[in-house]
């Protein structure tokens, strides 16, 4: 994070990506399931937006284990979860499994107690500042007790 000063004080080759913008969600574990906020975050951020899942070049999700991840991926390809249970009413498409995680997930990387969103995020910004101005990754990080932190970046 920095201003557009201490921008100016960096090379020109320091990674530049930018926060568009970011949304929390929080669900009640015992009745939407564990870990299980991202889903309806994401679908209102992309609306927000008004952006696919097509658009988004990098998917960053946080793994606390596979099948979390897999009831994610279930959740954002239903039409029914993202209008009934999101509460958003656009059409995202078929979610991008080969953007989703492609220097490993936080199963085969690690997720460090309290760490994880800035291992992931990180991750991101530095996948990102490598491709073309514009491109565009969500962050997505579940945590305990049912809450989730999506974020939009573009690289810049």
């Amino acid at each position: 994070m920095a201003s557009k000063t201490g921008l100016e004080k960096l090379p020109a080759s320091t990674p530049r990506v930018k926060l568009i913008d970011w949304e929390i969600a929080s669900v009640d574990f015992r009745t939407e399931g564990l870990l299980m906020a991202p889903p309806y975050a994401i679908p209102r951020l992309l609306a927000r937006h008004a952006l696919t899942y097509a658009d988004i070049h990098l998917w960053e999700i946080h793994e606390a284990f596979a099948a979390q991840v897999l009831a994610h991926i279930k959740a954002l390809e239903s039409p029914e979860f993202i209008r009934d249970k999101a509460g958003v009413n656009a059409e995202f498409g078929k979610f991008p499994r080969e953007r989703m995680n492609p220097n490993g997930g936080s199963t085969a990387l690690g997720h460090p107690f309290g760490a994880t969103g800035a291992r992931i995020l990180s991750q991101a910004v530095k996948a990102l500042a490598a491709m073309p101005k514009g491109s565009r990754a969500i962050v997505s990080i579940c945590a305990d007790g049912g809450q989730g932190t999506v974020a939009l970046l573009e690289a810049a």
